[in-house]
């Protein structure tokens, strides 16, 4: 069967027209965390949010803060999620980051990330300068817990050697308080958190109290850290609100992911953050009102542009 050849013109323009329609249609994907933790149903919940709006996007699991960012720096993922101390020492090529990840830019600041300070009942720490002779969980060697550790440590005046340190991750962490192998640990998440919560339960355990001025001199030196607190009765045996330093959980991407399309994501963000508050309790703390709370990389100019339509002042 031959097409006749007048017909030719007119399929080429029919092609033609259709493939602005085509290329318009963005597929985005969105780094998470393993998929126990907080980060992954949120960002399912995101895409989904994002995908009804009319962007194409999905969520994969990731390994969180450092191996999201750099994903995010490579060009390899659009958007991930990761702590704003993370992208902090990423950007400026500090702590775990050999180089600086120049083309970090953040799209929204999601929700906190307490740093909480456990310490036995019967050790009589009642604020950080009791830490001095203790034994004391710092975080994993090189993670990102133990490089907020030091940075509480330098403002508190105390160092590994006036301490008794031990270089353990969240689980081991519990373990050696159950163990009575040490008399507080540090550890950094969003509360409630499943490990502490199994620990009170068993364990005669409360969480350390800063003082406002103390966390006021902490996030001067190192602006990753906002002051916040944890409710009383967020644990068993906690019976008085503890003040506390946090950290936030950012909304990452780089700076060659177009300004419209990061616009669009935005924008399909908070204008249907019902989806994404249905899927976790901790997502119910993503509001409009807090989304450039604690960044600490430059904000993607899609983004900004929707900030500044919604008349937030940018910061």
């Amino acid at each position: 069967m031959k097409i006749k050849s007048a017909f030719i013109p007119a399929l080429l323009l029919a092609l033609i027209g259709l493939a602005p329609a085509a290329a318009a249609q963005e597929f985005i994907s969105i780094a998470t965390g393993g998929t126990a933790g907080t980060y992954y149903p949120i960002g399912g919940a995101m895409a989904k949010a994002v995908s009804d709006a009319g962007l194409q996007a999905t969520a994969e699991t990731g390994n969180a803060s450092v191996a999201n960012i750099n994903l995010v720096g490579a060009g390899q993922i659009a958007v991930a999620f990761a702590q704003n101390d993370t992208c902090y020492w990423a950007y400026n090529g500090q702590q775990m980051f050999e180089k600086p990840v120049k083309n970090l830019r953040v799209i929204a600041s999601l929700y906190p990330e307490h740093v909480q300070l456990i310490v036995t009942k019967d050790s009589n720490i009642k604020a950080i300068a009791d830490l001095k002779d203790k034994r004391v969980g710092v975080g994993a060697p090189g993670s990102g817990v133990e490089a907020d550790v030091q940075a509480i440590f330098k403002v508190a005046g105390l160092t590994y050697d006036n301490v008794k340190a031990d270089f353990l991750d969240f689980g081991a962490t519990t373990n050696r308080f159950k163990d009575n192998q040490i008399d507080a640990g540090f550890v950094v998440a969003g509360y409630p958190t499943a490990s502490i919560m199994d620990l009170a339960n068993t364990k005669d355990v409360t969480l350390v109290s800063f003082d406002s001025g103390f966390m006021a001199t902490l996030a001067k030196a190192h602006p990753y850290f906002v002051p916040d607190s944890i409710p009383a009765g967020t644990y068993q045996g906690m019976d008085k609100e503890t003040l506390t330093p946090a950290v936030m959980a950012l909304l990452v991407t780089h700076d060659q992911v177009s300004e419209e399309v990061i616009y669009k994501f935005t924008k399909a963000l908070f204008e249907n953050l019902e989806t994404v508050h249905a899927a976790h309790a901790k997502a119910k703390e993503i509001t409009l009102e807090t989304a450039l709370t604690g960044l600490t990389v430059p904000l993607h100019p899609g983004a900004a542009k929707y900030y500044q339509e919604k008349g937030l002042k940018l910061p």
